[in-house]
C-alpha cells in the first residue's frame, strides 16, 4: 500500500489497562487505529483483534449488535495477555455510517442486516482489510491468535500465519438476537 500517513506512538491510560497508539491514515483519507501493549514486540504470537468500526455499538452503547462488547472483551484481554486491537475504520461493513443508519430504518421495518444492506444496493459485507495487513507488517506480526468471530477475516489475512482462532462469546439480548442469528445463518460467523 502506497501513501500511507503514520502518526507518532503514543500513551493511552484506559479503565482496562495503558496500551500504545498509532494511527495509520490510508490514500482514502481513513484513519485506523493499533492499540497495543508495551509487551507486543515481545510475544511470539500476540492476541490481535481486528475491530471494525461501530460507532453505535461502540460509543452509543447500541444493544442492536454486539461490537461494543466485542471492543470492551478485547481491550479487557489484551490489557491483561498482552496483544493488539487494529481499530478498522470502515463503519457498517464499510458501507458508512449514513447508510448504516438507512439499514437500520430498514431493519426497523422486517429487513435482516444482511437484506437491509442488499436493499441500498450493496453486498452484506463491503469491507476489505488492506490496511490492516499493512499493520501487521509495520509491526512485524507474522504469527498471531486472531480474536474473532468471523472466518473471512482469517482468509483476509493470508501472508500472516494465524496459529489460533479465539472465539469472542456475548450473550444475546432481545435486540440483538436476530442480528447475532443472521450473522451466524448468512455470514458464517462462528458464534
Amino acid at each position: 500500500m502506497n501513501n500511507i500517513e503514520i502518526s507518532q506512538i503514543a500513551t493511552l491510560p484506559t479503565q482496562y489497562g495503558t496500551f500504545k497508539i498509532q494511527a495509520f491514515k490510508d490514500a482514502e483519507g481513513k484513519e485506523h487505529l493499533a492499540l497495543f501493549t508495551e509487551n507486543l514486540k515481545e510475544i511470539e504470537a500476540p492476541i490481535v483483534r481486528v475491530h471494525s468500526e461501530c460507532l453505535t455499538g461502540d460509543a452509543l452503547g447500541s444493544a442492536k449488535c454486539d461490537c461494543g462488547e466485542q471492543l470492551t472483551y478485547a481491550q479487557s484481554l489484551i490489557a491483561k495477555e498482552g496483544g493488539m486491537i487494529i481499530y478498522h475504520r470502515q463503519e457498517g461493513r464499510n458501507i458508512g455510517l449514513l447508510n448504516k443508519v438507512n439499514a437500520y430504518a430498514l431493519q426497523d421495518t422486517g429487513f435482516d442486516t444482511v437484506a437491509a444492506n442488499h436493499q441500498l444496493g450493496f453486498r452484506a459485507d463491503e469491507r476489505t482489510y488492506e490496511i490492516v495487513e499493512f499493520i501487521l507488517k509495520h509491526f512485524g506480526i507474522k504469527k498471531l491468535k486472531l480474536l474473532t468471530n468471523n472466518p473471512a477475516k482469517m482468509e483476509s489475512l493470508p501472508d500472516i500465519d494465524i496459529v489460533k482462532r479465539i472465539p469472542i462469546q456475548i450473550t444475546p439480548n432481545p435486540y440483538n438476537e436476530d442480528y447475532l442469528q443472521v450473522k451466524k445463518d448468512q455470514l458464517g460467523h462462528l458464534l
